[in-house]
Formats: C-alpha cells, structure tokens, sequence
C-alpha cells in the first residue's frame, strides 16, 4: 500500500499504464456506449444468469434444454456487445465488435439449431 504521496502518484501511473496495456486495440476509435456503467453490467448480469442456468440444465442431465439455454445466451451477448464497452465487457470482447457478434451470434444460433433439431430417444 503506498504510503508517501509519490509512491501514490508512482501507483497511479502504473494503473493508467496497466489500463493502456489491457485496452482492446480493436476497438480503439469505437465511441463510447450511451449506456450508463450500472446498466451494461446489468446486462452482463443477464448474460451470466442466462448461461448459469444452461449449466444448471446440463448438470441436471437436460442437455437439450442446457444447450439451448447456453446457444441463447450468446446469441444475448452477441447483441449486447453492440452496447456495451470492451473495458466493461472485459474477458467476452475478444476481437472488433462486428467479429465479436457475428462469432458468439453464429456459434449461440448454430448451438441452438443442434440441441433442438436432435431427436429425443424413443421416437
């Protein structure tokens, strides 16, 4: 913990610096989103519960229901990622916005169309 006011300001340069290093390059000329901070991490929110409860499907041996409950939450964190900022987003903002969305869209959809177009046993 810095104690002197230039440890402090030493602290600080390193996090602007830190801040600079783990910036997405992709999305440097991106403006920033309209969206207040509390509500894109609500949506993050949403995106988590929404793949938890997949996880939870599957963990219950509902596979199909656990699959498209996890194709539809990327196919939600394709179009929130139009919304909100890669420093907010953190670890889910990979590429540029428009890979970003095509990838987990096409992957959530592709996800989707798997689970439901299997047939159940016995039929």
């Amino acid at each position: 913990m810095p104690d002197t006011p230039n440890e402090r300001a030493e602290a600080a340069q390193i996090g602007a610096y830190r801040r600079q290093l783990l910036a997405n390059p992709h999305d440097r000329d991106v403006p920033a989103s309209p969206l207040p901070v509390i509500a894109q991490r609500a949506l993050i929110g949403v995106f988590l519960l929404l793949l938890a409860v997949g996880v939870f499907f599957i963990a219950a041996d509902r596979w199909r229901r656990g699959t498209t409950a996890m194709g539809a939450s990327l196919v939600f964190l394709a179009t929130i990622r139009w919304v909100v900022d890669s420093d907010v987003l953190g670890i889910f903002a990979v590429r540029s916005r428009k890979f970003d969305c095509f990838f987990a869209g096409g992957v959530g959809l592709l996800m989707m169309y798997l689970a439901i177009s299997v047939d159940t046993l016995g039929s």
